[in-house]
């Protein structure tokens, strides 16, 4: 018969072990801190080798501002995407959606109603086409790898069919000039800044409000979350919409970066956003999500392929370095998972 615990003696302070719970909450804080200061310790050690190999071009101010640039418009992408894979879900169309978004909005028709008519083509094109991944995905009971593989064949099919396999080039001048270093804010350009108020929301949303729990109780156990309440299909229509608003986003931002749109804009966007989202910390199962490590993840990406580029080294070598890190994280994502 176990004994009942004695009260504690005079002046002895009685010891409580924290609820399960909060413990849990603190094991996992503890983590992701871990993970962060992991990834900025990948960054910072890339940013050395660069400053290292190339130390007048790498370490240049442009040079920088070039892969800010380059990472804000992926980075957009890789926020949406960190949402679709937090739910359990994928989207390999983003890519596809990206071309097929700035090509709509480069052609000469859309043009003629100026700045606000190439951005409003732009996100619309991308939220319709992710409107018809929700819909096929939580309505039509569709496999998300399905559905979206069906989206990248089809967006760029029609992206080439308008473009008739030719670049098309923005000729408004308010959208060229936010390109240029005029633009520039403090020093920092304009797609820059988007991607950082984008992020903000992006990490807001999902760590403050009901609709970024609800896309985690979905990830974690979708009928679990059916009987809380939460309406699952719903949940994946909104959260496909989300990251068809951010392919728009993006390719907007890419059409101000290369001042045209074309059918080949965002090629292997899906494999980099998916694969930042990995790295950075988001469960590729499903259930836990971090924009923050996202974020991290494309900055990794991106000055990697730049300490490539002013290298001189082949893009099949950047793409089988790009595979191995996304291997590297999944193998410790599964050894994290198993001593849970």
């Amino acid at each position: 018969m176990t004994q009942p615990a004695s009260p504690p003696r005079p002046g002895e302070t009685l010891k409580t072990s924290p609820p399960d719970g909060i413990a849990s909450w603190r094991t996992l804080a503890a983590r992701a801190d871990v993970r962060t200061l992991s990834l900025l310790g990948v960054l910072a050690a890339l940013i050395v080798i660069g400053g290292i190999t190339k130390p007048d071009e790498f370490l240049d101010t442009r040079n920088l501002q070039l892969v800010l640039t380059q990472a804000s418009v992926i980075g957009v992408v890789t926020v949406g995407m960190t949402f679709v894979i937090t739910s359990g879900g994928i989207d390999l169309s983003v890519g596809a959606i990206v071309a097929l978004s700035s090509v709509w909005a480069t052609t000469v028709a859309t043009q003629e109603y100026g700045f606000a008519g190439v951005l409003f083509t732009a996100v619309l094109v991308g939220v319709g086409c992710g409107l018809v991944n929700g819909l096929l995905i939580a309505y039509g009971a569709m496999v998300p790898f399905i559905a979206t593989l069906a989206m990248l064949a089809s967006a760029r099919g029609l992206a080439l069919q308008i473009t008739d396999g030719k670049t098309q080039i923005v000729t408004i001048d308010g959208i060229l000039k936010l390109g240029e270093r005029d633009a520039y804010v403090l020093g920092i350009p304009p797609l820059v800044l988007v991607f950082a108020v984008v992020t903000v929301i992006g990490w807001l949303i999902l760590n403050r409000t009901t609709f970024g729990r609800r896309t985690v109780a979905v990830g974690g156990n979708a009928e679990a979350a059916r009987l809380a309440g939460i309406d699952v299909r719903r949940q994946r229509l909104y959260l496909y919409l989300l990251s068809g608003l951010c392919c728009g986003i993006a390719a907007f931002l890419l059409i101000i970066l290369s001042g045209s749109g074309q059918n080949t804009n965002g090629n292997l966007y899906e494999l980099d956003a998916i694969a930042a989202a990995i790295i950075g910390g988001t469960l590729l199962t499903g259930g836990r999500g971090t924009i923050t490590g996202s974020v991290l993840g494309v900055l990794i990406f991106t000055t990697i392929t730049n300490i490539f580029a002013l290298n001189n080294l082949q893009s099949d070598v950047q793409q089988i370095a790009k595979g191995a890190i996304i291997v590297a994280a999944v193998l410790v994502q599964r050894r994290t998972a198993s001593t849970t």
